[in-house]
């Protein structure tokens, strides 16, 4: 595609055979674009689309019908520092891209877009990387004050999509889906209710891992239900606890499956349970019934996004902080309690 006479404002003016879609570097963060990655596709529905992701997040858009191929971004491996990104810029030169679209806000997303001299490159106005931008677009005030579903949307609006459905997408494949319909069969035929104890932002986030253990073995007494717990191996320790409650219902899962797997069997669950993490946004993208236990962040920008989904929030006057650790008395987080949460949980249930 040559950019010819200008650069037009609207993007959907040119007609680019090749996009690059930069994503996102987070789970949760990934799956609250998919409806802006959705909009691009109908917007630009003969295009071949490209996601440029970091490895963790490729399985989220990898059985996407929006998405033609994916490029993984080995940011702590083959493209790790300068020499990297600019090993990286010149194998997406090679792809003649014709469009970027930077999601994901970090200056070297700009930059990696520059150097592959990619013509149009368009994202938001952040992180000092107006220059690098054809196409920079400023945040709305109000657009901050909204879920971060709306943040990836209006990006797109401004430059003059015609945003499509801010509904969450999550398509899994039959092989992940298959895999998960077997291990919730081998748990009995009772209700199954998924647990996730971990957030990698940091422990602010954490509701601690006896009260999941609480929760699990009080409703396994009421309703015979049965737990898995997700999370990696770093998560190995605090799923340990949790299954120390009850080791014949609650069934850990650390570093077993690969993410897709995890989806999947989230998406089978009959309800889910879990911090504010990536994985909570996966529960809201399969429509699995949620509780989410929110202490130092924000619910309204990024709490799940679904009809069905229950958050658990003590607000206090320094909430929500966005901090990783707590500076005083984790107050926010120990002042749910573990009734609160098993009667929301067993709601899900009984619903």
């Amino acid at each position: 595609m040559k950019v010819e006479g200008g650069m037009k404002k609207n993007l959907t003016e040119y007609h680019p055979q090749k996009i690059l879609v930069r994503s996102t570097n987070w789970i949760g963060d990934a799956i609250m674009t998919t409806p802006a990655v959705r909009t691009i596709r109908e917007n630009f529905p003969g295009a071949e689309i490209t996601v440029l992701a970091q490895p963790w997040v490729a399985d989220v858009f990898a059985a996407s019908p929006h998405v033609d191929k994916i490029i993984q971004y080995e940011k702590k491996e083959a493209h790790k520092g300068v020499a990297g990104m600019s090993r990286l810029a010149g194998y997406l030169r090679r792809h003649h891209f014709d469009m970027a679209i930077l999601l994901q806000n970090a200056f070297e997303a700009a930059y990696v877009a520059m150097l592959a001299k990619i013509p149009v490159r368009a994202g938001y106005r952040r992180d000092g990387r107006s220059l690098l931008l054809t196409h920079g677009v400023s945040i709305r005030e109000e657009i901050r004050k909204k879920h971060q579903v709306y943040y990836y949307q209006a990006l797109l609006q401004e430059l003059g999509m015609k945003p499509g459905s801010d509904e969450l997408f999550l398509h899994l494949s039959d092989e992940d889906m298959g895999f998960a319909r077997n291990f919730k069969e081998r748990l009995g035929g009772g209700p199954v209710i998924g647990i996730n104890p971990g957030a990698a932002y940091g422990p602010a986030k954490c509701w601690p891992a006896e009260r999941y253990g609480e929760v699990a073995a009080g409703l396994h007494r009421k309703m015979n239900v049965q737990f898995v717990v997700f999370g990696t191996k770093a998560d190995e320790q605090t799923i340990s606890t949790i299954c120390s409650y009850g080791s014949d219902f609650i069934h850990g899962l650390a570093g077993k499956t690969t993410l897709a797997q995890a989806m999947a069997l989230i998406a089978v669950c009959d309800g889910f349970v879990t911090n504010d993490s990536g994985l909570m946004h996966v529960g809201a993208a399969t429509k699995t019934p949620l509780v989410a236990i929110f202490g130092s962040t924000d619910s309204v920008a990024t709490g799940p996004f679904s009809e069905k989904a229950v958050v658990v929030q003590k607000k206090l006057a320094c909430s929500p902080c966005l901090k990783k650790t707590c500076a005083t008395d984790f107050e926010c987080m120990l002042d749910i309690s573990v009734d609160e949460v098993a009667e929301a949980v067993g709601k899900l249930i009984d619903n």
